[in-house]
């Protein structure tokens, strides 16, 4: 049995996580601690505080006492509004206190995307267009190429956990764009385990959300992603891991 934990900031759509082991098949555990959430808002001073060294710590010392074999930080805003560097030493001190190979879903993005070879792509954001918009910087200093960037304006991590799955599926098809060789759609409060096959489907194209790639991430950790073909989209099919880890090349 494969464990992989996820620190998961307050409280919205951690049940996507047990959907996801579902699909995965009975081999592997997806425990998640939740971490201190003092305000539920998406604006950035509440995203700094959600993503500090002190909540993290505590959480990833709840995280150490499962003995897991990796971990992520499966908060996709709390990780890039600290930008590239900031979010790679948050990373670095999460993996010390747990005692195994770390990430975040920020980065998780970054390494699907080199995965499947792709560097175009649309953003499909529930958050505001301005912490939007710090998801977009942190692409580009990844050096993918954001065609078109969407942001549908919701403040709370609780309102997105409670989106209806049909107005997230509209949102996110009437925001790709033609050059576009993915669309992704970067928040770990949007339940998506069930959504990522009929969005691929509608649009003829991958679509990579915040639970996906975190879950993928994990297990690439774990070193399970040649393994695994059960979980949802082209990146669970996209066969052996050819990536590589942005966190010790740059």
């Amino acid at each position: 049995m494969t464990r992989v934990g996820f620190l998961y900031p307050g409280f919205s759509a951690q049940d996507d996580y047990g959907a996801f082991a579902e699909l995965l098949g009975g081999d592997v555990e997806l425990p998640v601690v939740h971490t201190l959430m003092r305000v539920d808002a998406h604006r950035v001073d509440a995203l700094l505080d959600v993503g500090s060294e002190e909540v993290l710590a505590e959480g990833a010392r709840k995280l150490a006492m499962l003995e897991v074999d990796a971990a992520v930080w499966a908060c996709t805003s709390g990780s890039f509004v600290l930008g590239w560097d900031g979010a790679r030493d948050q990373v670095r001190r999460m993996r010390r206190v747990i005692g195994a190979p770390s990430s975040s879903t920020s980065f998780a993005f970054v390494h699907a995307l080199g995965q499947l070879r792709v560097s175009r792509v649309a953003v499909a954001a529930t958050y505001p267009e301005d912490v939007a918009r710090r998801f977009v910087d942190f692409l580009t200093a990844a050096g993918v190429t954001v065609l078109s960037m969407a942001s549908h304006g919701v403040a709370t991590a609780a309102e997105v956990g409670d989106l209806d799955p049909d107005d997230v599926l509209d949102f996110v098809i009437s925001n790709d764009h033609p050059r576009a060789e993915a669309v992704l759609v970067p928040d770990t409060a949007l339940y998506s385990a069930h959504l990522v096959e009929p969005m691929e489907a509608l649009l003829g194209k991958t679509v990579l959300t915040a639970n996906q790639v975190s879950v993928w991430e994990g297990l690439r950790l774990a070193g399970l992603t040649a393994a695994r073909g059960s979980g949802p989209g082209t990146l669970f099919r996209s066969g052996s891991t050819i990536v590589n880890s942005v966190l010790t090349t740059r």
